[in-house]
């Protein structure tokens, strides 16, 4: 098999998007859409990959590391310029180069295999990636003779009344054979309006050399999306987040309303969790089997594991073990980690602590900077007091402690297993196993005081 390769276009600012953010970085589910890109030529098996960066180029390349190799278009005069940038690396290669720009998210890897097996198949110089658009306005237009052979691409402006009602377009996705891409690079110009080297140039090349140029015809118009601005990142996303639900629900995942999940590239769901409407999965969270996740849920780079109900509830980068439960209205902050069988209730935050098997946090409470062991009661409104101005400090409490309403828990503190702290108290030494700790004013009655009251 001949070696393939890959170039990305990635340099273009995207002055559309009005964005100080560049074009490619913008995010679709989740993921910047060069990353879309690039993670599709991977996984069909092309390990020589360039990308070719202008503006934003430090960003991109932080973004996407070194799963690729980077070339510099210093100035941007075209695709055709772009490509040339990528001939020290590429240009005295044997084998076959797809290109493919960094603002069109939705293309499938299988779609870029199929590229290549078409034009192998047909010993071709260049095969032009073809889908039929509902409406080809403002596409370039596939002209073939009356055989099917590809005579020329046509853009709209210059495009005949006969030519305008083509409705088979250019993606803008090419295969070549990689020398011969090279050789005809060297004979475009740039005699236009725009001044620019254009890639579709090599086609007519090519054409006039009598090389074989073919087209594949894909059958998913969505996939050749590009995204110049807003509107079409929106709706991007939408086809992509329609894909992303119908994979889950194929592979075992229960939505109630699909249409109101929002779930990125990156998340993995287990089979027979459930799913409420309005819930948001980011990030590279993990999802186990048989959860249920209710609707104002937001989870973000948290895993969890088997069996356990999230209710309207935020996680952020957080772990819950199996059969665990929270909400609704709770908050799990970064390094939560919640152990098996544990009930986190409302309106409860935990934040770098560890909670063991069997604890139980009703409501009201903070818990921060502590380690909780086995079997805890942990009372209505308790607060774990972790920071002192300047520094945080850790509590420990043992298995089996039992931790009144309304306690304060001053750190660094420790509470040893069995022990019990009295309702109202404020803690700020530790308390020996067994020993009941009891923080508080006495309480004192005044006789009458309130008839003095002016009300």
């Amino acid at each position: 098999m001949a070696k393939r390769n890959a170039i990305i276009l990635a340099a273009g600012k995207g002055t559309r998007m009005r964005s100080k953010l560049y074009k490619v970085l913008h995010q679709v589910c989740g993921k910047t859409m060069v990353d879309h890109v690039l993670t599709q030529l991977e996984k069909a098996h092309i390990e020589n990959i360039i990308t070719v960066v202008g503006f934003g180029a430090k960003t991109v390349e932080e973004s996407l590391g070194h799963r690729t190799r980077y070339v510099l278009q210093k100035q941007q005069l075209g695709t055709g310029h772009a490509v040339m940038q990528t001939k020290d690396i590429l240009g005295d290669i044997d084998g076959e180069t797809i290109i493919v720009s960094g603002d069109t998210p939705l293309f499938r890897a299988e779609t870029f295999e199929k590229l290549f097996q078409y034009h192998e198949q047909r010993h071709a110089a260049a095969t032009i990636l073809t889908s039929v658009a509902p409406d080809p306005t403002g596409y370039g237009r596939i002209v073939r003779n009356d055989v099917g052979i590809v005579e020329r691409i046509v853009e709209q402006k210059d495009a005949n009344v006969q030519e305008q009602a083509i409705k088979e377009i250019n993606t803008g996705v090419y295969c070549f054979d990689n020398k011969k891409l090279f050789a005809a690079l060297n004979k475009i110009n740039n005699d236009n309006a725009q001044g620019e080297y254009y890639l579709t140039d090599v086609i007519g090349i090519l054409k006039g050399e009598d090389e074989i140029v073919t087209a594949y015809k894909m059958d998913d118009f969505d996939e050749s999306m590009g995204v110049n601005d807003r509107v079409a990142l929106a709706r991007a996303n939408k086809v992509m987040r329609n894909r992303i639900n119908k994979h889950w629900m194929q592979e075992g995942v229960s939505m109630i309303d699909p249409d109101t999940t929002y779930i990125d590239a990156d998340v993995t769901l287990g089979r027979d969790t459930v799913l409420e409407g309005n819930v948001v999965l980011k990030g590279k969270t993990v999802i186990g089997n048989d959860c249920y996740i209710s609707a104002g849920s937001r989870i973000i780079d948290s895993t969890i594991h088997d069996g356990v109900k999230i209710t309207s509830s935020t996680l952020e980068s957080a772990e819950m073990h199996n059969g665990s439960d929270i909400g609704p209205n709770s908050h799990l902050r970064p390094e939560a980690e919640i152990g098996e069988n544990v009930h986190i209730g409302n309106f409860c935050e935990v934040k770098k602590a560890y909670i063991g098997e069997g604890t139980k946090v009703g409501h009201l409470t903070y818990i921060g900077n502590a380690t909780l062991g086995k079997n805890i009661n942990v009372g209505c409104g308790v607060v774990f007091v972790n920071y002192d101005g300047t520094n945080k400090h850790h509590t420990n409490v043992g298995d089996h402690a039992f931790i009144g309403s309304n306690s304060n828990l001053v750190a660094p503190v420790n509470i040893a297993k069995d022990a019990f702290i009295a309702a109202g108290s404020t803690i700020t030494d530790s308390v020996e196993q067994y020993d009941m700790a009891i923080a508080r004013a006495r309480q004192v009655n005044k006789k009458d005081y309130a008839k003095k009251l002016p009300w």
